[in-house]
């Protein structure tokens, strides 16, 4: 990973940080496209490294755990409500201590990994793939605490609602029975 992707990235977590503490609607495909995206171009990454070490693949494994868990976590803590018929989600202040602890858990992998000669997984390479990771685990906590609740996603930008017709309706009327 280069300097400039290294800044990118920087660059998209500030953005995110922001934009989850300050709250937004959330979009289904936003929350699950993207995240899924950045862990496959992530994963493309990993794949094209060279000299992967069975070294690599522990350190590369347990990275990923830890950084789906506190993606996990993130989802759990997540204040979601209903405003103009759409989902809303918004982090609490004391959810900046998990991206403390993602930011936290890669250096530790990465210097672990380092010690045991692991210089694929403790290289900024994995970065993107980690952080994919994290914001899938966020997003499938977020996505079933949405669907469980019976609140739709907001409308994308063509006026559709992401999984409309599909899961997030049988939420509602799941809801609605009950």
């Amino acid at each position: 990973m280069s300097w400039l992707e290294i800044v990118v990235v920087i660059g998209v977590v500030g953005f995110v940080i922001y934009q989850q503490v300050a709250g937004q609607a959330v979009r289904g495909r936003r929350l699950i496209v993207l995240p899924a995206v950045l862990t496959v171009i992530g994963f493309l990454d990993l794949h094209g490294a060279k000299h992967i070490h069975p070294a690599d693949i522990v350190w590369l494994t347990v990275g990923a755990i830890g950084s789906l868990l506190i993606g996990l976590a993130f989802g759990a803590i997540t204040r979601l409500q209903e405003r103009n018929g759409a989902l809303w989600a918004q982090l609490p202040l004391r959810g900046l201590w998990l991206w403390v602890g993602l930011i936290g858990w890669r250096v530790l992998i990465m210097a672990l990994a380092y010690k045991s000669g692991a210089h694929v997984a403790a290289s900024t390479t994995p970065l993107l793939f980690t952080l994919g990771l994290n914001r899938l685990g966020q997003a499938a906590v977020i996505a079933a605490r949405a669907m469980a609740a019976g609140i739709p996603f907001a409308p994308e930008k063509d006026g559709r609602t992401f999984l409309s017709g599909g899961l997030n309706d049988r939420s509602r009327d799941r809801s609605a029975r009950y």
